[in-house]
């Protein structure tokens, strides 16, 4: 009798042990897919997230056109513009003209790729265009005007002194220069931007037209 209480009980223990064994198993099991699929999931999440945040604050050049470091939303305005262009606009709390009339392009470095910033000089060469006003502007990158004295933050077609063969020369820095000086104070981190008024798509169609408009960002001091 008490040898076969011993072996039902050894009995007992083996089936007990073998479904601990495969209950273990299947929890195993259970938690390498769970960890698969929330992998999955999350590099989803993180690819499309990062897309999107990367569209709206970077644009693609179906939305944006390029040229050195300025870039401008070609869709900006306009009723037909696409969701990217639309959000990119809200999240900067701008309204900005159609670019059917005009075309504003923003640098955020010098036309050699370095970011710009308020410690470096720069020297901003253009030419003068006869048939469009333009301005050009500076900012700190929470899109802010930069206090100084002069309380200047632009000059204009109408406002900067252009030389007699139709070039320019704008300095942005720091300390006070001559002639054209745009103050960069302590505000850090800079962006530049250029607008064009009547533009429109001749900026987009033809890419001669925007090396042509756009001037070229030199850093000199840094």
């Amino acid at each position: 009798m008490s040898a076969t209480r011993t072996f039902r009980s050894r009995a007992s223990l083996n089936v007990l042990s073998f479904t601990l064994h495969r209950l273990r198993k299947r929890a195993a099991v259970l938690v390498a897919v769970t960890t698969d699929w929330a992998l999955f999931i999350g590099i989803v999440l993180i690819l499309g997230f990062g897309s999107s945040w990367y569209m709206i604050e970077r644009g693609s050049p179906l939305t944006t056109v390029t040229v050195g470091p300025w870039v401008s939303w070609s869709a900006s305005g306009r009723a037909d513009s696409d969701p990217y262009t639309r959000a990119h606009n809200a999240r900067l709390g701008i309204l900005p003209l159609s670019t059917e009339v005009s075309q504003t392009f923003v640098a955020h470095t010098d036309s050699e790729g370095r970011t710009l910033h308020s410690s470096c000089d720069y020297a901003i060469e253009g030419r003068e265009m006869q048939d469009f006003w333009w301005s050009l502007t500076a900012f700190d990158t929470e899109g802010r005007l930069i206090p100084n004295v002069l309380g200047r933050s632009a000059f204009t077609s109408n406002t900067m002194a252009i030389h007699p063969d139709g070039s320019y020369v704008a300095a942005l820095s720091r300390d006070a220069r001559p002639g054209n000086w745009l103050p960069t104070g302590g505000a850090g981190r800079l962006a530049l931007t250029f607008t064009v008024l009547d533009l429109g798509s001749r900026a987009v169609a033809q890419e001669d037209d925007v090396e042509r408009v756009l001037p070229k960002i030199t850093r000199t001091r840094c």
